[in-house]
């Protein structure tokens, strides 16, 4: 039963993360599909090597680099 409580939290959060996006530009909505993608890339590669949160930071920060920098040439 006390899952409950943390499922309602994720779901109001992702809500609130989503609803944050509305008012983005390109670049801005593509740097931040890469940083989330490369996130989750890198936590499932640095689970194994036992250290996720390490893997999750690094890719968020690759991802971010490269999703501004495919959306900015696409964009010229």
């Amino acid at each position: 039963m006390t899952k409950k409580p943390a499922r309602i939290a994720a779901v109001l959060a992702l809500g609130v993360g989503l609803a944050g996006c509305a008012g983005m530009t390109e670049n801005q909505r593509s740097t931040a599909t890469g940083a989330g993608i490369g996130a989750l890339g890198g936590a499932a590669l640095g689970s194994l090597s036992g250290n996720a949160g390490w893997g999750a930071l690094i890719g968020a920060g690759v991802g971010g680099v490269s999703g501004y920098a495919i959306s900015n040439s696409r964009q010229r």
